[in-house]
């Protein structure tokens, strides 16, 4: 099971939305892109979302940001 998502993980969306990946149905926000957007290397934890318990229905909940400097940024 996935329980982190980062943008490339993601395809590198750009729209808000809901997409279908292996693990099931992610929604993912305008804010969410936000983050990414700042952010690109952030990764998300992936949240079941509770009105949808028999469901694979996800949304992103706290991020995190790499620790040390980004290979791209060397």
């Amino acid at each position: 099971m996935v329980d982190k998502v980062t943008w490339q993980k993601a395809g590198r969306v750009t729209e808000p939305g809901r997409y279908l990946f292996r693990f099931g149905w992610l929604t993912v926000t305008a804010d969410d892109l936000k983050v990414w957007e700042q952010f690109p290397e952030a990764s998300f934890t992936l949240v079941k979302k509770p009105d949808a318990p028999d469901s694979d229905e996800y949304h992103l909940g706290l991020f995190e940001l790499p620790s040390g400097p980004s290979p791209d940024h060397s």
